[in-house]
């Protein structure tokens, strides 16, 4: 499953899911959640499910209602029958709320079998969540990635900001990204990175996404279908990224047994070909 952008769309405004199919987004996520008010969420789930029952040119995320909300049993009743790609779940903590979906999807498909579609936390949006992201590989195999939110955690602690000035992390929320970043790894899944709001700004949006890209996120939440060309370049590896990365694999498969090599005047060795053979992966 390629992940490199992930496009938020309203659930409530059905007259968008195709525009922002059409964006070329790897994934949508249609969004039962924060940007739908209570007085639509019946609304937002029928046209979801209507979407859902028809064709679809990319890769459908469903993001429902957290769990503290009432509500998932019911987003989930709407339309797991039409198995969407994917679910989101907002303000997850750790293994135990993916393993509460996992059994609510059983619950309502009536089967203690049943298996919910791929899930991608939102991995940081309460306190106790951040001590809670190192549980995430338990449940590795349910899991399509780890995201992780720069909103509702700074909100939950009475923070006035999760920003500098310059638009980088305050020390408490570069932690939680670095954490999420670490969590996916060790879960072995996608580490999406979280959602750049500057919809202006096409430049300090290069700048996040070649950021992300460069510590290890493999791709990113998005907020408006122009977002997404900017996303997908940074999260595809250059011409010469891969030029590098075949390098390198040639250099270990000509000198089979060997534990260090030198390529281009630098040392080489295990790590530099696990980093090149992932960039290769990813294409």
């Amino acid at each position: 499953m390629k992940l490199r952008s992930l496009l938020f769309v309203p659930g409530d405004r059905p007259e968008r899911f195709s525009k922002a199919s059409a964006s070329g987004a790897d994934a949508i996520i249609i969004d039962l959640e924060d940007s739908v008010a209570l007085d639509r969420k019946v609304l937002a789930r029928e046209a979801t499910a209507e979407y859902l029952s028809g064709d679809r040119p990319v890769l459908v995320f469903v993001r429902v209602n957290p769990q503290d909300s009432q509500l998932t049993h019911d987003d989930l009743a709407s339309v797991l029958p039409f198995l969407p790609d994917g679910i989101v779940l907002p303000k997850a903590e750790g293994a135990r709320s993916i393993n509460w979906l996992r059994a609510e999807a059983a619950a309502v498909a009536d089967n203690p079998d049943g298996e919910a579609p791929p899930i991608l936390p939102i991995a940081t949006e309460t306190p106790g969540a951040v001590f809670d992201l190192g549980s995430l590989r338990e449940v590795a195999p349910w899991l399509a990635g780890v995201s992780w939110g720069a909103e509702d955690l700074p909100a939950a602690v009475g923070a006035a900001t999760s920003r500098e000035p310059d638009g980088s992390y305050t020390a408490p929320y570069e932690l939680a990204r670095s954490l999420t970043l670490f969590a996916a790894h060790a879960a072995g899944v996608a580490a999406i990175d979280t959602v750049f709001p500057n919809i202006s700004d096409a430049d300090a949006l290069d700048g996040y996404v070649a950021r992300a890209a460069r510590d290890g996120f493999t791709g990113m939440l998005a907020i408006h279908p122009s977002q997404v060309p900017n996303i997908n370049k940074g999260f595809t590896p250059s011409e010469q990224q891969l030029a590098h990365a075949r390098a390198v694999v040639d250099a270990f498969a000509e000198n089979p047994g060997a534990g260090v090599l030198q390529l281009d005047g630098k040392m080489i060795d295990a790590p530099h070909l696990k980093a090149a053979l992932s960039i290769l992966a990813r294409v």
